[in-house]
């Protein structure tokens, strides 16, 4: 173990092994600001004094600072001038961190909480006693001290402890210091810095360096121990609780705006609640406050049209605006979640989403509900002190989603599937009951007396009209021929010269033709138990659809009694393709999201879902489908289709 002026420790290695940066390093660096915030005051509330009825206060400030006044600096400047480059990614970021590193003023961001219980034992320092939450905190990498209060250590938003890295990524050369002031007021200062393994004075070292004094516990052992603060003001944290300091603040981080706007997003829950107030500078953001800054539009976008990025102006009007939640179950299979669901429809919503949040007040994400991103609701989920420990089991290390590639045990993973799919489940229910409570209908709608009255118009329209089919695979649009005839080269046909195939040729006015197979990249899909979900895509001829355009709605009816592996079949998902005036097929041309609102199967009374181009689930009964779909005020009557339909298994 080497001490430089004793100020920095690196712990001695007998030769360089790892050439890389710690690849947690990146994955905090991409969330940026947000991951930034999050992680530091997901630690302060975790640190709240128990019982206590006070909110806990952060106080996040930027500035500038002298390079002289960092502690340590010339030290650290000494092992990152030694560190050399094995591969194109690390020779291009040491050349960055050399450069950084010589700067005379430096600009750097700080997060003070109060109201917490600061972290223990520091005077142990490095120590095995699981109380000792500063030697978790200072020297550990992939841990985090357990609270003896059961039930606030289920609450707590931390779990996989590498969040601590996420302050690293937001310093030009990976550095940072934690100020402590304990229920003792003991006041100390430590730090870390991220490198790669590297030579110094004919000495190799590891990666990872500690802001710390090295004692020596016997002939071959060692501890780290904190200094006492007595540093500059700006490392000084004088009441009880957590500072953490971060100089040489990259430009990504140095912008107040997205710092607020991170702070509402992940925390407007506890803020809303009393649990969290933030200080961005001159800026107190708090119960009375939140409001003002989410009305403005300097931090977010207030037209519920245009919001498809940050929700927070629809989460915080759904959270104030339906004061009394319902009760939603989610089962895992094993165990019955019961939450808080607080929920709005609204129909200028454009992009639909379900905030997770737990009960420490942060949102874990903004759930997509499959099926339904583009559906018109907004919704925030919170559970009890059971729900959240589930909730944390299911959280990637990032507490940015729910995911369950980090599940180990087969068994709980098959029971975290289930939970989120049952979640899935759950919530388009509801999304469908409140679109049917907002477009009521008086029961199913028989459609046979309207559909036969127009069906020989349909019939005079389909056989004066030129149609469309796709014939030889895919590979060509023809125009069907309305009576038998024999058609020679370059008579009749879209491109002169070219003949018309005979299986085209022999079709005649009155037989409805088999639809044709056509390849598709969704056969050999398979749902999430790995079953087989798609039998295959086919084209529909003109004369098996039927369209009646109202008001505001389309009634259409497909016949499939003419092909076996299409009438045998359930159910069904629809994609609709554009005619051109050429007859050519446009297949990205029609945006089904953009035109429809919604689509009803009028054989069940249930509404379909409209995702990735596709109208799914429609059920196929008897060898026919009937449909109402709600048109939006920008849809062309005049358009011509081509109809596939996706057999589904």
């Amino acid at each position: 173990m080497t001490n430089i002026n004793n100020k920095w420790a690196f712990s001695e290695i007998p030769s360089i092994e790892e050439a890389n940066f710690d690849k947690v390093l990146e994955r905090f660096f991409k969330m940026g600001i947000n991951g930034l915030v999050r992680e530091n005051i997901q630690n302060s509330l975790d640190g709240k004094i128990q019982p206590s009825n006070s909110p806990v206060i952060v106080k996040i400030e930027t500035g500038d600072l002298d390079r002289n006044r960092v502690p340590g600096i010339d030290e650290i400047t000494e092992h990152i001038s030694s560190l050399v480059g094995r591969n194109g990614y690390t020779k291009e970021a040491i050349t960055y961190m050399q450069k950084k590193a010589s700067a005379k003023n430096i600009r750097y961001i700080s997060f003070e909480d109060m109201n917490t219980k600061g972290l223990a034992g520091a005077r142990n320092g490095q120590s095995n006693n699981q109380s000792d939450t500063w030697s978790a905190y200072a020297y550990s990498k992939g841990v985090h001290a357990e609270l003896e209060e059961s039930e606030q250590e289920k609450s707590r938003g931390g779990s996989h402890g590498v969040g601590k890295i996420a302050s690293n990524s937001a310093s030009d050369i990976h550095l940072s210091y934690f100020a402590n002031c304990d229920e003792k007021n003991d006041q100390h200062l430590g730090g870390n810095i991220q490198l790669i393994e590297h030579k110094l004075n004919e000495k190799f070292y590891r990666s990872t360096g500690y802001f710390a004094k090295v004692e020596k516990t016997s002939a071959t052992q060692t501890r780290f121990l904190p200094y006492e603060n007595n540093f500059d003001h700006v490392f000084n944290k004088e009441t009880r609780g957590l500072k953490i300091i971060i100089p040489f603040l990259r430009k990504e981080y140095d912008d107040e705006v997205k710092i607020i706007v991170s702070v509402i997003e992940s925390f407007f829950v506890g803020i809303i609640q009393e649990q969290l107030e933030v200080q961005v500078n001159s800026h107190l953001i708090n119960a009375q406050t939140i409001q003002t800054y989410i009305e403005d539009p300097k931090y977010f976008e207030q037209e519920p049209k245009n919001i498809k990025k940050d929700f927070t102006p629809l989460y915080f009007s759904t959270y104030k605006n339906e004061p009394k939640p319902q009760k939603l179950i989610v089962s895992n299979g094993l165990k019955d979640l019961e939450f808080d669901l607080y929920f709005h429809y609204n129909s200028e919503i454009t992009s639909g989403r379900v905030a997770i949040v737990r009960t420490v007040g942060m949102k874990i994400e903004d759930f997509k509900v499959n099926n339904n991103v583009r559906k018109p609701f907004n919704a925030i989920l919170i559970g009890g002190t059971e729900e959240d420990q589930y909730l944390k089991s299911l959280e990637n290390e990032s507490h940015t989603a729910l995911e369950v590639e980090h599940i180990k045990d087969e068994k709980l993973k098959k029971q975290a599937k289930k939970f989120i799919r049952n979640l899935n489940k759950e919530m388009a229910r509801i999304i469908a009951k409140a679109y049917e409570d907002e477009n009521p209908t008086d029961g199913l709608i028989n459609t046979e007396n309207v559909l036969f009255t127009v069906e020989n118009k349909f019939r005079e329209a389909l056989a004066s009209s030129t149609g469309t089919v796709l014939v030889n695979n895919g590979n060509k649009i023809v125009k069907s021929p309305k009576k038998k005839a024999k058609v020679k080269p370059g008579i009749g046909n879209d491109q002169p010269g070219k003949q018309v195939p005979t299986e085209i040729q022999n079709e005649t006015e009155g037989k409805r033709r088999k639809p044709n197979k056509v390849a598709t990249t969704q056969e050999g899909a398979q749902d999430a138990d790995g079953e087989p979900t798609s039998a295959g895509k086919f084209v529909l001829y003109p004369e098996s659809v039927e369209r009646l355009i109202l008001a505001n709605q389309e009634i259409v009816k497909f016949n499939l009694k003419n092909d076996d592996q299409i009438r045998n079949a359930s159910t069904c998902n629809i994609e609709i393709a554009v005619v051109d005036g050429m007859g050519r097929e446009q297949l990205n041309e029609f945006n089904l999201d953009a035109n429809y609102q919604a689509a009803w199967d009028l054989a069940t009374g249930e509404m379909c879902p409209i995702e990735n181009q596709q109208i799914k689930g429609v059920t196929i009964h008897n060898g026919e489908m009937d449909l109402k779909l709600m048109i939006n005020e920008r849809y062309n009557r005049a358009l011509k289709f081509m109809y596939y339909v996706e057999v589904m298994k």
